[in-house]
């Protein structure tokens, strides 16, 4: 096995009310994947609550908390402990009227490594986020933990290729999702339902070839509210090969194997980094092109 083989972890699982509660079972899970060998564990968004986007409420702020804070000091003790990464997502307190979804970053020996803001908030039927957060001001973001170079992006940042592609120019090897998302449960045709799946994973898995990185989603499962979280984490290699997938109404802990030795291979396979014309693509920066 390669020396640069690095195991990860993947932790899908299902919310109460209580964050205290959230907090002591994913606490639990990190346990049983570092007992299992994970070496990065990514928890999934927004892991201490129920997904309180669903409606527009002033009472969800409650959750809030600085970052870092409560949250990641337990964390920061747990992983020094078992001497794994972790990656978790945060309702982020700033200030007092400033929020935002975050994902906290914490490496093998404890240390606070640092975090990353969502960037792209959406506002849907269902996911009204843009009233809890403010969208992201630190940028697309890469950490050097102790077992690889990772970047994190998260949940709704998983359909913009331009995020991908700013994460991987910094030298990701391995881009961590935290995820919740799933079908309105109103909605009943199992095409539909596939369709849906289907878009949310290819795009993902067109972020691995296209840059030549691990891509690993954690989401959630469980009915809250009107939507049914479709679990479903997955890692894919360089090459969009699914490597591990979770099913879609079960918690589980995914473990999987990314030998970041091979990004190199795929890269000099498939040389698209090589022949990217940077030099034409200032017209990015424009909503849209209208001449």
């Amino acid at each position: 096995m390669s020396t640069e083989n690095v195991s990860i972890a993947l932790v899908q699982t299902s919310c109460t009310a209580d964050p205290r509660d959230n907090l002591e079972k994913a606490c639990l899970k990190i346990r049983e994947a570092a007992a299992s060998g994970a070496r990065i564990v990514c928890l999934q968004e927004l892991f201490t609550t129920l997904y309180f986007c669903q409606t527009e409420d002033y009472g969800p702020f409650d959750y809030a908390e600085p970052v870092p804070g409560p949250s990641t000091d337990r964390l920061q003790d747990l992983a020094r402990e078992l001497e794994v990464v972790i990656v978790a997502s945060l309702f982020e307190k700033r200030a007092r009227g400033l929020y935002h979804n975050t994902a906290a970053v914490i490496d093998a020996d404890g240390r606070y490594l640092g975090k990353y803001r969502k960037m792209h908030i959406p506002d849907d039927p269902g996911f009204y986020e843009k009233f809890y957060f403010t969208p992201g001001d630190l940028g697309y973001r890469v950490f050097d933990t102790r077992y690889a170079r990772i970047g994190v992006l998260i949940c709704w940042d998983q359909w913009y290729p331009e995020a991908a592609r700013l994460t991987a120019l910094r030298g990701a090897e391995i881009l961590f999702y935290p995820t919740a998302i799933g079908w309105a449960s109103s909605e009943e045709s199992q095409a539909v339902r596939r369709a849906q799946h289907q878009a949310w994973k290819t795009m993902q898995l067109s972020h691995a070839v296209a840059n030549g990185v691990f891509v690993a989603a954690a989401n959630r499962v469980g009915v809250e509210g009107e939507l049914e979280f479709w679990g479903q984490s997955f890692v894919c290699d360089p090459f969009g090969q699914v490597i591990a997938e979770a099913a879609h109404q079960h918690e589980t802990i995914l473990m999987a194997s990314c030998d970041r030795s091979r990004i190199g291979f795929y890269r000099a396979h498939w040389p698209f980094l090589r022949d990217r014309r940077i030099e034409t693509y200032g017209e990015l920066q424009r909503r849209y092109i209208e001449d």
